[in-house]
């Protein structure tokens, strides 16, 4: 289990804890999942990855439901 101990436990914030373990149930790896929540541990950067995903999904040509 990845926990806030970090080194060979692994490493994911305890406040972003329930997003890593939503990650996890879609189906994806430990690292990815635990890269993906630690990377949004404030709001400016969950914003500035809500930007980057619209637009990549924008050049993508994929429409919003």
């Amino acid at each position: 289990m990845v926990s806030d101990k970090g080194g060979p436990a692994g490493f994911v914030y305890r406040s972003r804890f329930a997003v890593y373990r939503a990650l996890r149930r879609k189906g994806m790896t430990k690292t990815r999942a635990a890269e993906i929540s630690n990377a949004g541990r404030t709001r400016v950067q969950r914003s500035q990855m809500a930007r980057k995903a619209a637009r990549t999904r924008q050049v993508r040509g994929r429409k919003r439901h």
